[in-house]
């Protein structure tokens, strides 16, 4: 069963690449006391991820936090490693990459996809969701092969 509007985040440990090295942050810790904007990718560098989905978000980082949005968060099952190359070479400081590298968070949101026949395991489906404070505020899933309903556009509709 997946997450849903009024839900508490589970509690799972993400890694962040730093200047330090990967850094682990836990979810209750990230979410708690401000509104943020998360939205979840299959896979860095992948085609859609990489040419629509960050780059919205990085393009529509000022006018998400002029929404109230205090952060915008990345996720996809990828290791810290991997989703910091990604943000040095698409990404900004405006959006903190989470790296799920075991699928323990799209697990734990009941979110996971079947990539196998991609070479690529089990991944995070492609979503979006608003987080206030730990609770599921607003939740996106697109359906398999779609980009649209989890896109920066969408969100600020919402907000």
């Amino acid at each position: 069963m997946s997450i849903s509007v009024g839900d508490k985040i589970p509690d799972v440990t993400f890694v962040k690449a730093t200047a330090n090295g990967p850094e682990k942050v836990s979810s209750a810790d990230f979410f708690a006391g401000k509104k943020v904007a998360l939205f979840s990718v299959p896979g860095a560098f992948t085609p859609t991820c990489s040419a629509k989905h960050l780059p919205g978000y990085v393009e529509k980082a000022g006018e998400l936090k002029a929404k109230g949005v205090d952060e915008i968060a990345c996720t996809a099952v990828n290791d810290a490693f991997v989703m910091g190359a990604w943000k040095a070479a698409s990404g900004s400081d405006d959006v903190t990459m989470l790296a799920d590298g075991n699928g323990d968070f799209a697990q734990a949101v009941g979110l996971t996809m079947d990539g196998s026949g991609f070479g690529m395991g089990t991944r995070g489906q492609r979503f979006s969701m608003v987080v206030d404070d730990g609770v599921v505020s607003e939740l996106n899933v697109e359906a398999p092969g779609d980009f649209s309903v989890s896109s920066a556009e969408h969100m600020l509709g919402q907000l």
